[in-house]
């Protein structure tokens, strides 16, 4: 599988989740969430794209989450600006994936 920049992983050898820094000859960089640390090279057989759940346990924004809504609500609050659209994001993003939310089961 080829990996692309931005892109969220896992390295399988730790568990770690981290983001994609750039794929180079046949090697993967990534960084660690955080931005701490030094950023380290894995193969791509030890990689696999993180699942929804982790880059939203993560704590990654709605439109990394891979919902429908999010992105769909994140386009409309792009063309109209800010303002309602904006509101309408957050209160989306509270209401369906924040950690009470999900305590709740939804």
């Amino acid at each position: 599988m080829t990996y692309r920049a931005g892109s969220y992983v896992v390295d399988v050898r730790d568990g770690r989740l981290a983001q994609v820094a750039e794929a180079v000859d046949g090697l993967v960089r990534v960084r660690s969430l955080n931005g701490g640390g030094e950023p380290w090279t894995v193969p791509p057989t030890a990689l696999r794209l993180a699942t929804r759940e982790e880059r939203q346990a993560a704590g990654l924004r709605p439109y990394q989450t891979g919902c429908d809504e999010c992105a769909a609500l994140d386009v409309v609050r792009k063309a109209a600006g800010g303002g309602d659209a904006t509101a309408a994001v957050y209160t989306h993003w509270i209401v369906a994936h924040s950690a009470s939310a999900m305590g709740r089961g939804n």
